[in-house]
Parts: C-alpha cells; sequence; structure tokens
C-alpha cells in the first residue's frame, strides 16, 4: 500500500480522534496526525522507505486495521501489541 492509498483509507474510513497508540504514545487528535504525517512524507526529500514519516503513518494504518478487525471483548491493543513486538521480554508482557 502507498500513501495516496493509506490516505485515501483514512478519508473514507476516519479513525478515532484518540488514539492510545502505546503506554507512552498517545494520539489526542489523529487528524492533526495525520496531516502531519502527509505533509512530512510530501516534503522528503529521497526514496519513500527511508522517510520516519511514511513508517508512522502506514504503522499508524496496520494499527487500525487490527483494531478494527478485533471482536470487541477481545484483547486490547495493547496486548496485540505486545504479542507483534518480538524482543520486548518476558518481564515487560508480564508487567503489561
Amino acid at each position: 500500500m502507498n500513501y495516496e492509498e493509506i490516505k485515501r483509507h483514512f478519508e473514507n474510513n476516519p479513525p478515532p480522534k484518540e488514539v492510545e497508540w502505546t503506554p507512552w504514545a498517545k494520539i489526542t487528535d489523529t487528524q492533526v496526525f495525520l496531516r502531519s504525517c502527509y505533509i512530512g512524507i510530501r516534503n522528503f526529500n529521497g526514496p519513500a522507505d527511508r522517510c520516519p514519516a511514511w513508517w508512522h503513518l502506514r504503522d499508524f494504518y496496520i494499527l487500525m486495521k487490527k483494531t478494527a478487525l478485533q471482536p470487541s471483548g477481545g484483547q486490547t491493543n495493547q496486548e496485540t501489541l505486545s504479542e507483534e513486538n518480538p524482543l520486548q521480554t518476558a518481564s515487560e508482557t508480564e508487567n503489561v
């Protein structure tokens, strides 16, 4: 998926206003976050796969897709993210 497709997806399926991505990263206004990513991508001089804004946008898109597919009453976002992070230690997972 490229930047334009993700942008169209969020225009047609707006995310909630606030999202707790991780315990240390809470997005209080997702529209401002998305606009910031779009501007960063447009202004980046170099390959898209080297652009930090592209990676933030892509990771946010993946999080929103997984959250949408998650059954209500299922795992929380943090539990899902912990399972996906192979670098996270067992002790970190237990503290969540």
